[in-house]
């Protein structure tokens, strides 16, 4: 039974790359008319446990088991993270530049930034610290800095604040955000992602599709930063298209 019920799902996607659950179940009801409820969400289960369907999102079934997102550090990234990991051993911090979301859009911006995040009480110490080796470096700038003088320049490295908890991923001693986290915060920092603002659906859907993605650590982050409800909408409506 479980051959044919794996056979018979993966011909219910066809050329689709998503299902909602309400048109997942109808399909099953019509080839296993006797399955209760119960039975359904049984088997629903098994086939997510055997890692035949995955649930980007609540309500949307796929096929589609994306790898995990590991970014690559350019050599400037090992440097400040090496000189941050060499003076503050002990402070919480990741580091990414922002050509890496170049991927998931349809419109390449021109311009990158390297972001540097930071526990807050070490955030003006690193600030300092690269200051003095890196050229055109800001600290927590707003929308007026962002306007004057960071996109007037091709690359800066901007320093800010790393919320606490916030989903990141290490490899080979460098920290990073997890995709998860820049997903969410795509949401709410829009001088930072202004160049992604108009891609967030397109953005939203080349990440499900190129990457695993664990909601449950995106939603938790999102709760934390009071963007649960945004990530929600934008998820489903995202995915539903």
């Amino acid at each position: 039974m479980t051959t044919a019920l794996e056979d018979k799902v993966k011909r219910y996607f066809g050329n689709v790359k998503v299902m909602t659950r309400d048109k997942l179940v109808a399909e099953l009801q019509r080839d296993f008319p006797t399955w209760t409820n119960n039975t359904i969400n049984t088997n629903l289960y098994r086939l997510k446990k055997n890692k035949i369907l995955s649930t980007p999102t609540r309500g949307i079934y796929t096929l589609e088991i994306g790898t995990i997102f590991r970014p690559r550090a350019d050599a400037k990234l090992k440097k400040i993270a090496s000189r941050i990991r060499r003076k503050y051993p002990f402070v919480d911090y990741c580091v990414w530049d922002t050509s890496w979301l170049n991927d998931f859009m349809l419109h390449q911006p021109f311009k990158r930034f390297t972001v540097v995040e930071v526990e807050k009480s070490a955030v003006e110490s690193v600030f300092a610290l690269l200051s003095v080796e890196f050229k055109y470096v800001y600290l927590n700038p707003d929308h007026v800095l962002f306007e004057r003088y960071i996109n007037t320049k091709d690359e800066v490295i901007i320093v800010k604040h790393l919320n606490s908890e916030a989903p990141t991923i290490t490899d080979d001693q460098i920290v990073f955000p997890s995709l998860e986290k820049l997903l969410v915060d795509m949401l709410i920092d829009e001088n930072l992602f202004s160049a992604q603002q108009g891609e967030l659906d397109y953005i939203f859907k080349s990440a499900y599709k190129k990457f695993t993605i664990n909601e449950s650590k995106m939603r938790r982050y999102a709760a934390r930063r009071n963007r649960e409800v945004e990530l929600e909408k934008r998820v489903n409506t995202t995915l539903a298209k």
